[in-house]
């Protein structure tokens, strides 16, 4: 299983909205909104980077409202 932050910025005033669309997806494991730089933070799981990959760019990137994401992956350390 791999994990992965994902941080995004959003028009002013879509927060909410984006966050309620992203909380409905497969492979979303946590949504919220935040301050700060960024307006809300996912935590996102998958079997393998590549499912990962697919999940960020053809589903959440795909909401509507968000204009810049940034992925964090999540290590063991």
């Amino acid at each position: 299983m791999v994990q992965a932050y994902i941080l995004i910025q959003t028009e002013v005033g879509k927060a909410r909205d984006v966050a309620g669309h992203i909380a409905d997806l497969t492979g979303v494991v946590r949504v919220d909104a935040v301050t700060g730089p960024y307006d809300v933070v996912v935590l996102t799981e998958a079997n393998t980077v590549d499912e990962l990959g697919k999940l960020i760019v053809s589903n959440v990137q795909m909401v509507p409202g968000i204009t810049r994401t940034l992925t964090c992956s999540v290590v063991h350390l």
